[in-house]
C-alpha cells in the first residue's frame, strides 16, 4: 500500500510539473516581449542608424510590426511561437532565428558541457574536504572559496584571466573558438571535439580542447562554488546519520565511509537542483562567451541585443527559457 501511495505521488508529481511546463514557457515568452519593448530607444534607428531615410525606417517598423497596438503585435507574435515560427532576423540577410539557432548552439552546448564538468570535479572535491574536516583552515577555507567564487562577476574573472594568462603568459589563446587560419572540423554536430574524434583527427581534437581550457575553466570556477556549498551541506548532515554511525562502529574506514557510504547519499540533492543550476549555466555562459569572443549563442544574443533585432533576441531567449524549463522538469 505504501508502494503504491508513493508511487502515485510520484505520478502526481511529474503531472504537476508537465502542466506547468507550458505556463513557465509563456511566463517567459511574455516577460522577454514586454521587456522588449520597454527598452529605450526605436530599433529602426539602432538598426539602421539614425542618418537612414525616415521611409525606410517607417518601412522596417512596418515589417516587424511596431507600429501595431501593443496587444496586437503580441497576440501575433504567440500564433507565431504556435507553428514553431521563431521568425527572421533582420541583421542576418533574411536568414531565420531557427538557422541562427543551429548555427550557434552548439558551441554553447559544448562550452557549457566541459564547463560543468569543471564546476563538478572542483566544486565536489573541495566539498568534501571541507565536509571532513569540520571546523578547521580547510573547512574554512572551502567555506570562503565557495563565497568567492559565487560572488565575483564571470567577466571581470575572464578578463583577469585573459591578461594573466594569454597576454602575459602565452600560456593559452585570448578568446575565439578555433585557430583563424586552420579549417575547424566538419561534422554533423557542430561541436568540435566531437568531430573531431568522430573523424580521427586528434589535431583538430587538441586544437578545439585547447581553445576550451580557458574559457571552460573561467565559467567552470565560477560555478563550481555552488557544488562546494551543497556537497558540504549535504555530507556533513549524512555524515551524521544512524548508519554512519553504525559503519563506524563495525570499524570501517573513516575514508570508505566516507566515499562508499556518505557520499552517494549527499550527492542526491546536488543532483535534484541540477535544473536550477543549468539555468545560472547558461547565464554564466552568456558573459563567458562575450568575453572569450566565443562564437556560440549567448554572443549572438548580445550582438542582437545591442542591435534591437526584436526577432533574435525572442527567439533566442525562448529556447533558452525552453531548454531550462525541460531541464528543471
Amino acid at each position: 500500500m505504501l508502494i503504491m501511495s508513493r508511487s502515485k505521488a510520484i505520478q502526481y508529481y511529474i503531472a504537476a510539473r508537465l502542466l506547468l511546463a507550458p505556463l513557465m514557457v509563456w511566463t517567459i515568452v511574455t516577460l522577454v516581449f514586454l521587456l522588449l519593448r520597454a527598452t529605450p530607444g526605436d530599433p529602426a534607428d539602432a538598426i539602421l542608424g539614425n542618418r537612414a531615410p525616415e521611409a525606410s525606417k517607417e518601412a522596417l517598423r512596418e515589417s516587424l510590426g511596431l507600429n501595431k497596438p501593443l496587444w496586437l503585435q503580441y497576440l501575433a507574435y504567440l500564433g507565431q511561437l504556435l507553428s514553431l515560427n521563431l521568425g527572421t532576423s533582420v541583421t542576418s540577410q533574411g536568414q531565420s532565428v531557427w538557422e541562427i539557432i543551429t548555427q550557434h548552439f552548439p558551441a554553447t552546448a559544448e562550452l557549457t558541457f566541459y564547463s560543468m564538468v569543471v564546476a563538478m570535479a572542483i566544486g565536489v572535491t573541495i566539498g568534501i574536504l571541507s565536509a571532513s574536516r569540520p571546523n578547521t583552515a580547510i573547512d574554512v577555507g572551502g567555506r570562503l572559496f565557495g563565497i568567492i567564487t559565487y560572488s565575483l562577476p564571470i567577466f571581470w574573472v575572464g578578463m583577469l584571466f585573459q591578461l594573466i594568462f594569454a597576454v602575459q603568459l602565452r600560456w593559452f589563446p585570448l578568446g575565439t573558438r578555433f585557430p583563424i587560419n586552420q579549417t575547424p572540423p566538419n561534422g554533423l554536430t557542430g561541436i568540435y571535439t566531437l568531430d573531431s574524434l568522430f573523424s580521427g583527427n586528434l589535431g583538430q581534437f587538441f586544437t578545439a580542447a585547447y581553445y576550451l581550457i580557458l574559457p571552460c575553466f573561467t565559467l567552470g570556477l565560477l560555478l563550481s562554488g555552488i557544488f562546494e556549498r551543497m556537497v558540504r551541506v549535504n555530507l556533513r548532515q549524512t555524515l551524521q546519520a544512524d548508519y554512519v554511525e553504525a559503519a563506524r562502529a563495525r570499524g570501517i574506514p573513516e575514508r570508505r565511509i566516507l566515499l562508499a557510504h556518505a557520499l552517494k547519499n549527499a550527492l542526491i540533492p546536488v543532483i535534484t537542483v541540477f535544473g536550477l543550476t543549468f539555468a545560472a549555466l547558461l547565464g554564466g555562459a552568456v558573459l563567458t562567451e562575450v568575453t572569450f569572443s566565443w562564437p556560440g549563442l549567448g554572443n549572438r544574443l548580445y550582438q542582437a541585443i545591442d542591435v534591437r533585432d526584436y526577432p533574435t533576441v525572442q527567439g533566442i531567449m525562448v529556447f533558452f527559457g525552453a531548454i531550462v524549463v525541460v531541464v528543471s522538469i
